[in-house]
């Protein structure tokens, strides 16, 4: 697959200067390796080539081939070699290029990762990181484009997180790291080239707690990843209306936060769930069942979702965004929990 970054390796952007997610996640893993010897970062084409998405541009110039190492094209075999690394007790950070591929290693993920700590008795931590890209939005095609960060939220011994500001892509890893569970960072490939102000001190980063992002009083948007820039648009065109919408950003998608989504639709009394996913099995629906059972009585309309049509990722442009959630699906589906009418705009 091309690669669509600049090639400028450089040092990533100082802390308190404009820079960008891929360079925020670029600083994190530089601040890992160099603060603990047993990180080392594997996959495809992370070392000489810099990563596909230009993550790891300059790491290998820094530390060398035993620490940035290039695997062989097979998922299969280079995470179970970072389950290895990690029984043995290094800290490994395997990425994988798209969320697509992570399938072709789902066996040792499901199978491996996630359950060795429960078979072994909890003799055997698998303290991994699993990094890959998810999302469309880019024109590559059903084969790379899909949102399956859900299946993955299904599973018990794993933690996932989805960071979808600069903040979080900083900060996110190293608690992923020190966690002696395995955490997969699903990275959406529309955010690398987003640029904006990191703070000076813009850690450490709550693995714990959902986000509130913009407060609220008239209906809640809850998301995660490449989803919440449409979901602060969204309540930037529904505040020009007068209404208040709440923006949540679930960070965690497992474990789920239910105290902060929870306290958002008690607030709101009604409830939007934006999620590039399919509609059908989605987290999208684990969410508003999760708000059925807890919190019916203070809903005062159904739950709403916004999700991905129920389509392989079209490549043509004007498909794959009629494919995808947009702002306007997102404000109408806040409209009609309002019942200010149905707008033209259908939800995924």
């Amino acid at each position: 697959m091309t690669a669509t970054h600049s090639r400028t390796a450089g040092a990533a952007a100082p802390a308190g200067r404009k820079t960008t997610y891929r360079e925020a996640m670029r600083e994190a893993m530089r601040e890992a390796m160099r603060a603990d010897a047993r990180v080392f970062l594997m996959g495809e084409d992370v070392g000489r080539y810099g990563g596909c998405f230009g993550v790891s541009l300059g790491l290998l110039e820094e530390f060398g081939p035993e620490r940035v190492r290039d695997a062989p094209l097979s998922e299969s075999a280079f995470v179970g070699a970072g389950i290895g690394a990690a029984l043995a007790g290094l800290r490994p950070i395997v990425e994988i290029m798209t969320v697509n591929f992570s399938l072709l290693a789902l066996d040792q993920i499901l199978n491996n990762a996630a359950t060795l700590l429960h078979m072994s008795g909890g003799q055997l931590p698998v303290p991994l990181v699993i990094r890959m890209t998810t999302g469309a939005g880019r024109q590559l095609a059903a084969q790379h484009s899909h949102s399956l960060e859900n299946w993955y939220a299904h599973i018990p011994g794993l933690r996932v997180l989805a960071p979808a500001t600069l903040t979080d892509a900083r900060c996110v890893l190293a608690p992923a790291l020190a966690d002696p569970d395995p955490v997969l960072i699903f990275e959406h490939g529309s955010l690398y080239n987003v640029s904006g102000d990191l703070p000076a001190d813009p850690g450490p980063v709550d693995l714990d707690h959902a986000a509130v992002r913009r407060p609220g009083a008239d209906v809640s948007l809850i998301t995660y990843g490449g989803s919440l820039p449409k979901a602060l648009a969204a309540a930037d065109d529904l505040a020009a209306d007068g209404v208040g919408a709440e923006v949540v950003d679930l960070r965690t998608l497992r474990p789920l936060d239910d105290a902060t989504v929870g306290d958002s639709v008690a607030r709101t009394h009604r409830a939007v769930v934006v999620d590039e996913g399919w509609r059908t099995g989605s987290l999208a629906a684990e969410i508003s069942a999760r708000l059925t059972e807890q919190h019916f009585y203070d809903l005062d309309a159904p739950v709403e979702r916004v999700c991905s049509a129920e389509v392989p990722m079209p490549y043509a442009r004007r498909l794959e965004e009629a494919a995808l959630p947009q702002v306007d699906a997102i404000t109408a589906a806040a409209r009609r929990t309002l019942g200010l009418g149905r707008a033209e705009a259908e939800p995924g």
